[in-house]
C-alpha cells in the first residue's frame, strides 16, 4: 500500500490551480493538508490555498520551483491532469531537479514518468522512487460477474459529468459510515483516490477489454472484511469522450446501488477540449433511467440517493436545489461536504440491511 503519511509534498499545479481545474491537487489538500508544504502555480503566486479554493488553510502558493523546494518537501506531487495526461515540457527541468535532490515523484499522468528515458533513468541511478499511479497491473482479468457475489453491499458513484464530486462524495460518506460503526471500504478507481487511499487502479488507463475486470478485482478486494463497499465513479455515460470507462465500471463492479452525483449549476457537459458546451445534461429522473437501464441486463440496480456539489451557490439556492432534486426523484439528496450527509447515510444503511 502506498500512503502519503511519510511525505511532505510540493504540489505542481502550474497554470491550472482553481476550484474546478486542479482536481488532484484540491483533493489532496482536502484530505491530507498537513502533508502539503506548498503549491506551485505562477498565476496565483503569493496567495494561500484557502484564498484560491476556499479551504486548505494557510498553505502557500509559490511562483517559482526553487521557492517550493525551500519549503522542505520530501516529494513532488503532480496535482493536475491535463487532457490526455501528457507531461508539459516545461516541467521536465523541475522534475529533474527534484530527482537530483532525491525527492520522490508522485504522478497521475497518462505519461508514465518512470518510463521516460531521461527522468526514469535518472531516478533509477539516484535510487529515487517514481509513483506512476495510473500504471495498471499487468494481469487484469476479463470481468465475469464475480463482483455480484460478494456479501458486502456495493455502492457505485455515477455522475452527470466528469469532475462533479464523485470521489469526494464517496469519501465523505465513508467517513460518516465509519463514524456510525460500519465496516466500510472506499475503492479508488482514479489516480487521486489512489493518492488518498493508498491502493486502487486508475481504470481510465486500462485497456478497454479489462476495465470491467479491473473494477471487479477492486470490489472483491474492497469487500474483504467490510460490510459496505463504496466505489469511486469515473466519467459519465452521457460524456462523449469518457462514457466507455463509466460503462466498464458499472458492469464490472455489479453494484447493488447507485449514488448520482451532479454539480447543481452545470447545465451542459463541461469544457470539452476547448469546444463550446454542446451536450445538455438531462433532468435528474432521465439520468437515473439512463444509468439503471444500462446496468439492468447485467445486474438490476437502483439509485438510492443524490449527491449535489453546490460549492458555487448561495446557501439559499443550494438548499432549494437539494429540495428540488428530492421532489423530482423521491430520493434523499444533500451536499455531503457542505451539509449533513445523514440523509444519504440512512439510505445506505437501509439498503444494506
Amino acid at each position: 500500500m502506498t500512503t502519503p503519511t511519510t511525505h511532505h509534498f510540493l504540489i505542481i499545479a502550474d497554470g491550472q490551480f482553481g476550484p474546478l481545474t486542479s482536481k488532484t491537487a484540491n483533493s489532496c489538500i482536502r484530505y491530507f493538508p498537513e502533508r502539503i508544504v506548498g503549491v506551485l502555480d505562477r498565476p496565483e503566486a503569493g496567495k494561500t490555498v484557502a484564498d484560491v479554493l476556499g479551504f486548505g488553510g494557510p498553505i502557500p502558493v509559490v511562483g517559482d520551483f526553487a521557492q517550493g523546494l525551500a519549503l522542505g518537501p520530501t516529494a513532488v506531487l503532480i496535482g493536475i491532469a491535463p487532457a490526455g495526461g501528457q507531461l508539459p515540457p516545461e516541467w521536465r527541468g523541475w522534475l529533474k531537479t527534484a530527482i537530483d535532490r532525491r525527492l520522490e515523484i508522485w504522478s497521475g499522468l497518462h505519461t508514465f514518468i518512470g518510463d521516460d528515458p531521461e527522468l526514469g533513468a535518472l531516478a533509477r541511478a539516484k535510487q529515487v522512487r517514481i509513483l506512476d499511479a495510473r500504471k495498471p497491473p499487468a494481469d487484469l482479468p476479463i470481468a465475469d460477474g464475480r463482483a455480484a457475489e460478494v456479501d458486502a453491499y456495493v455502492l457505485l458513484a455515477v455522475g452527470s459529468d466528469c469532475n462533479v464530486g464523485k470521489m469526494t462524495a464517496m469519501l465523505e460518506l465513508r467517513k460518516a459510515l465509519v463514524a456510525r460503526g460500519k465496516k466500510t471500504s472506499f475503492v479508488a478507481t482514479g489516480q487521486t483516490g489512489i493518492f488518498i487511499e493508498g491502493w486502487g487502479i486508475a481504470v481510465d488507463a486500462v485497456v478497454a477489454d479489462f476495465i470491467a475486470g479491473a473494477a471487479e478485482r477492486l470490489v472483491l478486494q474492497g469487500a474483504q472484511g467490510n460490510d459496505i463497499v463504496l466505489v469511486e465513479g469515473q466519467g459519465s455515460l452521457i460524456h462523449p469522450g469518457y462514457s466507455g470507462v463509466t460503462l466498464g465500471l458499472l458492469h464490472g463492479s455489479c453494484p447493488d446501488g447507485l449514488i448520482l452525483c451532479h454539480q447543481a449549476t452545470r447545465e451542459y457537459i463541461g469544457d470539452y477540449h476547448g469546444r463550446d458546451p454542446w451536450v445538455k445534461i438531462p433532468p435528474y429522473r432521465e439520468l437515473l433511467e439512463i444509468y439503471e437501464r444500462a446496468m439492468a441486463p447485467v445486474r438490476p440496480t437502483r439509485t438510492i440517493g443524490i449527491c449535489l456539489n453546490t460549492f458555487d451557490m448561495s446557501d439559499r439556492d443550494a438548499r432549494a436545489e437539494i429540495a428540488r432534486a428530492t421532489a423530482e426523484t423521491g430520493l434523499p439528496a444533500t451536499d455531503p461536504v457542505r451539509y449533513d450527509p445523514g440523509p444519504l447515510v440512512e439510505a445506505i444503511l437501509t439498503a444494506a440491511a
